[in-house]
């Protein structure tokens, strides 16, 4: 039996039979969502092969997140063993769409304000921790898969010892800073629009971690498929700094400070970005994600430039871009 047949099967146990069935869509990872109509209720079926894709921390995160009131699915029926999810629906259209029709700038704000209710709520015990050695393997994804198998660039032994000298001093910005709830991919293809002033439909928190407050924050503001003007950036991380040390979240009462770990953390995220975009492309045939490779480049030269420290990465990064 076809796991397609297979997710029929189980479904029709609480649908009823014959629902009306269409794929959804598909992400980075091996995951597929159907949308299912029965009765003139619509509902979103996550296939997760079991050999590939657990499901067990989309449940457990999911949970706990739409128990603290966070906009996340509704689980209505699991099955583990199988992969299969049945969930509420929060419709087919995201964020990045919602740009093209509404004010993104508004829809930031809204974003942040969900953010913030996270953060500021949701902590949670046995979360695994976004660890010194996790943020540095990452890292490696650039080198990895960007820089030799992309680029084909082999770095000097020089180049090389200073590309992990970058590394570590970003690790240890990375670590430095509040450490808390971390949804990973907290960008405008995981919002799902809901509707104008609405708080968005929030997916794809399975990978959730304990780590870097600015975290999210880069993924949503330093976005690798919409680029938001700096100065916007800026004024939207202001407020949300303030909201954070309101809240006690955050000790640090110097901006700039805050501004530099908020950078340096978007430094690591695209340096992974980077390498698993060219990932998904030569290992899993996923070609549209070299699509949004130069936004990300940009981002990383940006920042780069700004920082002396930063400034090995910046030539590695200059050569090949010049390719």
């Amino acid at each position: 039996m076809t796991r397609y047949n297979l997710l029929i099967k189980w479904i029709t146990q609480f649908l009823g039979d014959q629902p009306a069935v269409e794929l959804a869509s598909s992400d980075a990872s091996f995951r597929r969502y159907f949308r299912v109509t029965q009765k003139g209720k619509s509902y979103i079926v996550m296939d997760a092969p079991p050999d590939k894709e657990s499901i067990s921390e989309f449940i457990a995160i999911g949970k706990k997140l739409f128990k603290d009131n966070i906009n996340v699915p509704d689980l209505y029926e699991v099955n583990i063993n199988d992969g299969f999810i049945l969930m509420s629906d929060f419709g087919s259209t995201t964020y990045l769409e919602a740009f093209s029709f509404d004010d993104p700038l508004s829809l930031y704000r809204v974003a942040l304000d969900s953010l913030f209710d996270i953060q500021n709520n949701c902590h949670y015990e046995n979360l695994p921790s976004y660890s010194e050695s996790l943020l540095a393997k990452e890292m490696t994804l650039f080198h990895d898969w960007y820089l030799i198998k992309y680029k084909k660039i082999i770095l000097k032994d020089k180049e090389s010892k200073a590309l992990d000298e970058v590394i570590q001093l970003i690790v240890s910005s990375n670590l430095n800073q509040p450490q808390l709830f971390v949804h990973r991919d907290f960008h405008c293809r995981n919002l799902m629009f809901i509707g104008r002033n609405k708080a968005p439909g929030i997916i794809d928190f399975q990978d959730a971690v304990n780590g870097p407050i600015t975290y999210d924050l880069a993924s949503l503001l330093k976005d690798a498929y919409y680029e938001l003007e700096e100065d916007l950036v800026i004024d939207l991380l202001v407020r949300y700094w303030g909201r954070l040390k309101e809240a006690n979240l955050i000790k640090n009462n110097d901006f700039s400070d805050f501004y530099k770990s908020f950078e340096w953390m978007g430094v690591q995220r695209h340096m992974k970005i980077l390498g698993i975009f060219v990932r998904l492309s030569i290992r899993d045939g996923k070609d549209q994600y070299l699509d949004d490779i130069r936004l990300v480049e940009n981002y990383l030269l940006t920042t780069t430039k700004r920082y002396s420290e930063l400034f090995p990465l910046r030539n590695i990064l200059m050569k090949a871009t010049e390719l």
